[in-house]
């Protein structure tokens, strides 16, 4: 699913104007009407619904959304602002519209409002303001924002929390957006949706497909997109018949060191679970042991040093190959990364420690091979590029750097930002907060191995394999709950959701891109 600009948004509403020739009121029709059929799929025994409408084309849908719930048992009563005196011309003919209802409790606000009591069972319809708010509410309307902020009544908010702008907050006012329970979205979502500082302000999303032009969707360019299921099963490729184990690729997992053997066994099984053919696990002497019995399909290749990684090797035979998963800071390890960044020619995965030595030597970034995979956190990303002050500015830098390295940035959390290395960014909808867990990131490490090792593009593998991830902790919060998972219930999920994808039977989990 694309994701466009608020100006683009702008720009598609007057092309469906222009190819449907019809008026813009008529469009403001079409969106009221769905955002009805969300509400009233929502609350469908009588509730008093409080709308609140702004001087604006959003004020203009919430007033026709107030006309359209009338006759279906609820109480309706709306507060109009327009405290200097003009509307927009769709807001103004729903406002004279609405005068055609007398059941409906109209009042318009010029200048003072008194609060009106806002309970518990009350559900409110924020209408203030929309996507074409550039700066952050002050006087009256923030005011406005506070007072029902602090009502224990249901917020549902029409495409935008008031006061929340659609792309970057970096010099917005926290306490003067609307908090929202819900918030029904036109057409598109919102970039600002994908960032967790804003969740508190969005609640639960949904989409609201009101069939703008899908030429001028198609034509417009944009650097973001939500993956969708229907984006990931082409990419997978079919098992042939007549194949055999080197068929599917030989993977290089350089992972491990002394107290940290889990993270190279999570890794290794996720790799051996996600179609790998074979896998060799390069580790210290001392997790040999370890390995052979839990991971007794892998193959070991043992260090020189007994506790940690500390020497290169050659890895041209291998057709993938991961680095980082517990493998410790150690001088040594620092010197054998550098090393094995000098003797890689194919792109890599760099993961955990990998990515953190490399925040201690900048300087050896440029040896990084182009279109290699990095795996940071949000934190392991500052390391490399600094501070971030909020995530519109952390996903931006990241961008910056996946252009700059030509690689691609798997940036994890909520909605994992999945970067190539020309600074498109994917957001990942599976996944779940039962996966804020150790060893997980361990898990995507050797999924995205076994992809690269089959060859699949590095694009296509950080793509495919961080929806696979999400897809597997989706599963097992089903079975686990999300207090109770941990990482190696991801992995046992991993050949089911490849059998259920291939069949067309898998169903994102919690934040699947739900539509109305």
């Amino acid at each position: 699913m694309k994701l466009l600009t608020t100006l683009q948004i702008r720009e598609l509403d007057r092309r469906t104007i222009e190819e449907e020739n019809i008026p813009s009121i008529d469009l403001m029709e079409r969106a009221a009407t769905a955002l009805t059929n969300a509400i009233k799929h929502m609350f469908q025994q009588p509730r008093t619904f409080k709308i609140f409408a702004g001087p604006g084309n959003n004020g203009g849908d919430a007033l026709a959304v107030a006309r359209m719930l009338t006759g279906c048992g609820h109480k309706i009563e709306v507060y109009l602002f327009n405290p200097k005196g003009h509307l927009s011309d769709d807001c103004q003919t729903n406002a004279e519209r609405l005068l055609d209802y007398p059941e409906v409790q109209f009042t318009e606000v010029t200048s003072h409002f008194a609060p009106v009591p806002l309970l518990k069972s009350d559900v409110i319809i924020d209408g203030l303001f929309g996507s074409g708010l550039n700066k952050a509410l002050d006087g009256g309307f923030a005011a406005v924002v506070k007072y029902i902020n602090a009502s224990p009544a249901m917020v549902i908010s029409i495409d935008v929390p008031s006061g929340l702008m659609c792309e970057d907050n970096s010099y917005n006012i926290g306490e003067n957006i609307i908090r929202a329970d819900t918030t029904l979205s036109i057409q598109l979502p919102k970039l600002a949706f994908f960032f967790p500082e804003n969740q508190k302000y969005i609640g639960e999303w949904f989409c609201l497909d009101i069939c703008l032009s899908q030429q001028g969707l198609n034509e417009a360019f944009s650097k973001y997109y939500a993956t969708t299921m229907d984006m990931v099963r082409p990419m997978l490729k079919a098992r042939n018949e007549f194949s055999h184990k080197g068929t599917y690729g030989h993977a290089l997992l350089i992972a491990g060191s002394y107290g940290m053997a889990g993270a190279s066994v999570l890794a290794a099984r996720a790799c051996l679970r996600s179609g790998v053919g074979l896998l060799t696990v390069h580790a210290p002497q001392c997790n040999n042991p370890i390995l052979q019995i839990a991971v007794p399909e892998a193959m070991v290749h043992h260090d020189e040093h007994e506790h940690h990684f500390s020497s290169s090797l050659d890895a041209q035979d291998y057709n993938a190959v991961a680095i980082g998963p517990g493998l410790g800071q150690h001088e040594e390890t620092e010197q054998a990364l550098y090393n094995q960044l000098e003797l890689s020619l194919s792109p890599i995965i760099l993961d955990a420690d990998a990515l953190n030595i490399l925040a201690n030597h900048k300087t050896w970034l440029p040896l990084v091979p182009k279109h290699s995979i990095l795996t940071p956190h949000p934190k392991e990303l500052e390391r490399l590029i600094g501070h971030c002050s909020n995530s519109y500015e952390r996903l931006t830098r990241a961008q910056e750097l996946a252009e700059r390295m030509q690689v691609n940035i798997i940036l994890k959390g909520a909605w994992t930002a999945v970067v190539t290395s020309d600074g498109i960014c994917h957001f990942n909808p599976t996944g779940n907060p039962g996966m804020a867990t150790a060893g997980s990131g361990d898990v995507l490490t050797g999924v995205l191995l076994a992809l690269m090792a089959q060859g699949y593009s590095p694009e296509n593998t950080a793509i495919i394999g961080t929806y696979l991830h999400g897809a597997a902790g989706d599963l097992a919060a089903e079975e686990k709950g999300e207090n109770g998972m941990i990482a190696s219930d991801i992995v046992e999920k991993l050949p089911l959701v490849w059998s259920q994808l291939k069949k067309n039977d898998y169903l994102c989990g919690n934040k699947e891109l739900k539509c109305y």
